[in-house]
């Protein structure tokens, strides 16, 4: 079964290039000319991070001479809240956006605002994906597909093992898999850490946020879009307000120079590693190569991130960008994906190729990720994320950085948290 789905999955994939190359031939340009008299239409597509397109963008350019793309990569956030004005404005959206999973419900709540992907034919893909993923971007009546996924970020730790060595701590993976059964171990590891180097264990307060929301049964909201703070969220904001007390943060902030820095300069020594991560790491830190390694993440299992690929009706070139969307996705395009950067497919079948399965990745000390992360991605059960779900986690997190940053006491955090989560889900 694995071969026939890569073999008919390659199959489409090229028959895809050669429709596009025909389809290019006999359109219009961006400006609206005639593509055969030498225009060439350019896609514009947005994502934050590391989506693995750069080498991809040069083969599908190869392939396709008169299609140019526009890589626009931006903080996480900000990339999310600039689709939503662009969306209320009706002009300037990209051609292609990406949207994490944090934020797809309320994306796709607005689902006349994206081309339905089940009208180009991509009906055809529901049965590759992990059924939940499928319905993560699908309409609540079923009708309108606005993404196919990408990736999945189920949940493991990296850490640096030349640190862990210094500080007299285990560096093999499973012995260190073991340190930290619980969230309350992973803290107390961290305070011996930093009691021993005098420095910090951890990047953030965020990221440890993060994680433990996701391996929690509730998040912020209900399926009747109901903010229930007291759950899973109280949890989570609970344990990284215990972690910040302990002093073992370097209260950075992800995506930003001094976050990036601290890869290189041993700010940090741990932090919560979805498959995504990888690649940030590697290409953050380029000189850290086989002094990364992959671990379990306390408390088991878990999810945090997982990203769609979108077509925002605004797009002038609607056809081309979903061209380049559904090749995108195809197998071969995504095993690339995994091998240079670390994203993992949303494709399950994938899991079982060799390609995959039997891949270790050199970087992080030859960790076999291509088993880690299959095993989390398989066992998952993802929580409900309400439509208000990206603006209220944002708005939590702003109140972790004010305890962080010593501008909040950690006694009035929650209350705060509340009214900044309830507020968020008004607006």
């Amino acid at each position: 079964m694995k071969r026939s789905w890569t073999h008919w999955a390659r199959a489409v994939a090229v028959g895809a290039v050669s429709l596009a190359v025909v389809a290019a031939c006999s359109g219009k340009s961006a400006n609206g000319g005639d593509e055969a008299g030498g225009g060439a239409v350019t896609l514009k597509i947005n994502f934050w991070g590391d989506f693995g397109l750069q080498d991809l963008k040069t083969r599908y350019e190869a392939a396709h001479p008169n299609v140019k793309i526009q890589l626009n990569s931006g903080e996480y956030n900000a990339q999310h809240e600039d689709l939503q004005k662009k969306l209320v404005a009706g002009s300037g959206a990209a051609d292609i956006a990406a949207i994490d999973e944090g934020f797809m419900v309320q994306f796709r709540s607005q689902s006349d605002k994206f081309v339905n992907l089940l009208d180009k034919g991509a009906g055809q893909y529901e049965s590759k994906y992990l059924p939940w993923k499928w319905k993560q971007s699908l309409s609540a009546d079923g009708k309108t597909q606005i993404g196919l996924g990408t990736d999945v970020g189920g949940l493991a730790m990296c850490y640096r093992t030349d640190l862990f060595k210094a500080a007299g701590l285990p560096t093999e993976r499973d012995q260190v898999s073991a340190l930290w059964p619980t969230w309350d171990r992973f803290i107390e590891v961290g305070q011996q850490y930093t009691a021993r180097t005098n420095k910090k264990f951890l990047d953030a307060g965020t990221n440890l946020f993060n994680p433990v929301l996701g391996q929690q049964q509730t998040g912020f909201y209900s399926e009747q879009e109901q903010l229930q703070m007291e759950g899973g969220p109280k949890v989570a904001f609970d344990y990284t307000v215990k972690a910040l007390q302990a002093n073992i943060s370097a209260n950075l902030t992800s995506f930003q120079a001094d976050w990036d820095k601290g890869f290189t300069s041993g700010a940090f020594a741990v932090l919560a590693c979805p498959a995504w991560m990888l690649g940030h790491i590697k290409d953050t830190a380029p000189g850290t190569e086989g002094k990364w390694d992959i671990a379990a993440v306390p408390g088991g299992g878990g999810n945090w991130g997982g990203s769609f690929l979108t077509v925002p009706k605004q797009s002038k070139h609607a056809d081309e960008a979903y061209k380049l969307l559904e090749w995108l996705v195809q197998p071969e395009q995504q095993i690339e994906v995994f091998k240079k950067v670390g994203n993992l497919p949303s494709q399950p079948a994938l899991y079982s190729d060799p390609a995959i399965a039997e891949f270790k990745n050199p970087f992080f000390n030859n960790a076999p990720v291509g088993q880690i992360f299959p095993k989390m991605a398989q066992g998952l059960t993802p929580q409900y994320l309400g439509r208000k779900n990206g603006p209220t986690r944002v708005a939590v997190e702003n109140v972790i950085k004010r305890v962080e940053n010593k501008t909040l006491k950690p006694d009035a955090a929650w209350a705060e948290a509340v009214r900044e989560a309830e507020k968020a889900g008004r607006s």
